[in-house]
């Protein structure tokens, strides 16, 4: 069966006619409407959706398990923030991991559903009707829709493509003016797989102090680096305190992503606000998740426990994916060209041609039967490209690059 990008990606005006302005500006993510095509088409196998191949291990299984049988609270609401020894535990691990700078954990902190209801909250917080939010292009499609869905307005500033996707930090200080309320960076970057220097970091938290606006920081692969690359928090730089709002998650690091906790890390002052968006749309983490996430805090020391070592084993395996998939890249040079990823697990080819990249990933959709994100989804410079992760099991991600050479050679 053949389906179009019409079908899933463009609303009917006539149905939506009753809903909400701030409703119908925003669109599902394409990371998300890709696989509904193929579930039309049949058939279909991944370098879309950012999910890796690695189940939840199982030193957090069997603490669960463990949990079930003897804790009754599991199956009840925590406290609103979230269960206090997680809490503890996460800024602990901030502190050692990122040289965070925490003075009291239960106040600037709050557990989340996930990262992303975490960056939700942080938009509908600091941002109102008419304010800009700026971004570097391509970012991650979600930040976009939610400036959207709190009825800001988002101004992108492009990232140099020739530079390793670097930023731009004199597009940015250009890019203020006295409706901007905040920055949004995701680091190292969905799709792109850019690790930003520190000095481009500083730049930009000296920028942010000067102007006096936040930053919203999401840092959910900020653990998976590869070539020995060094990684800079902006948690660290204590004049910035005040001004950040990082988001994180337990999807990545320790492959949690059905279990949907996260955090946020902020001042005292957004997080009680943010609480009160929490508990309007979610009340708690689930709270069998928050246990989970303690359970792998408890097994990580940063040096040798289950958790180190299992994240060591996740890096490793996913930078010999990136190997695999950029060497299938190499023989399509005739069609892609692309910045080899220095975090995450995504790269983002660009195509020849003048097609839109919905029609082209619409297209490999059809007629290779390869899910790919259009790079569109990601922002204005995000044209022209697709993302493609490199999550997937080394046979699906050679399945998927054997029906691309076939597509592409016909």
């Amino acid at each position: 069966m053949t389906t179009s990008a019409r079908s899933v990606f463009e609303e009917n005006a006539e149905e939506t006619v009753r809903f909400s302005q701030r409703v119908k500006q925003i669109t599902m993510s394409a990371i998300k409407q890709m696989p509904i095509l193929a579930s039309k088409v049949g058939g279909c196998v991944s370098l879309g959706q950012g999910i890796p191949s690695f189940g939840t291990p199982d030193f957090i299984r069997d603490a669960i398990i463990k949990e079930l049988s003897e804790n009754d609270a599991i199956g009840k609401y925590s406290i609103q923030p979230g269960v206090p020894a997680l809490i503890q535990a996460l800024a602990e691990d901030l502190r050692r991991s990122k040289k965070a700078q925490i003075d009291d954990p239960q106040s600037e902190l709050f557990i989340s559903c996930g990262g992303m209801e975490a960056l939700a909250a942080a938009m509908t917080v600091i941002v109102e009707r008419g304010d800009e939010v700026i971004l570097p292009t391509p970012t991650y499609s979600s930040h976009i829709e939610q400036i959207l869905f709190a009825e800001g307005v988002p101004r992108f500033v492009p990232a140099l493509e020739h530079d390793n996707w670097r930023l731009d930090i004199d597009g940015f200080r250009k890019a203020i003016t006295p409706k901007t309320k905040a920055i949004v960076l995701c680091n190292p970057v969905n799709p792109t797989g850019a690790v930003f220097p520190e000095s481009d970091m500083r730049a930009i938290a000296q920028l942010v102090v000067e102007k006096d606006i936040y930053l919203i920081l999401d840092e959910a692969y900020d653990f998976l680096l590869y070539d020995e690359t060094p990684y800079f928090s902006l948690l660290s730089i204590p004049e910035l305190k005040k001004h950040l709002i990082s988001c994180g998650s337990f999807s990545k690091r320790f492959c949690m992503t059905g279990w949907r906790v996260g955090y946020m890390l902020a001042p005292p002052a957004v997080i009680r606000q943010g609480l009160k968006v929490h508990d309007a749309f979610a009340i708690c983490a689930p709270t069998i998740s928050q246990y989970a996430a303690l359970a792998a805090l408890r097994a990580t020391n940063g040096k040798d426990g289950q958790g180190d070592r299992f994240v060591a084993k996740l890096i490793a395996t996913l930078q010999s994916r990136r190997e695999l998939v950029c060497e299938r890249l190499d023989r399509l040079a005739h069609v892609f060209s692309y910045t080899k990823p220095k975090g995450g697990y995504y790269v983002f080819p660009k195509y020849e041609g003048e097609d839109a990249s919905v029609d082209f990933a619409v297209r490999i959709l059809n007629e290779a039967r390869v899910i790919t994100i259009p790079g569109g989804a990601f922002g204005p410079a995000g044209e022209h490209h697709i993302r493609i992760s490199f999550g997937g099991a080394e046979a699906e991600l050679n399945e998927s690059f054997d029906r691309l050479d076939r597509f592409f050679k016909a």
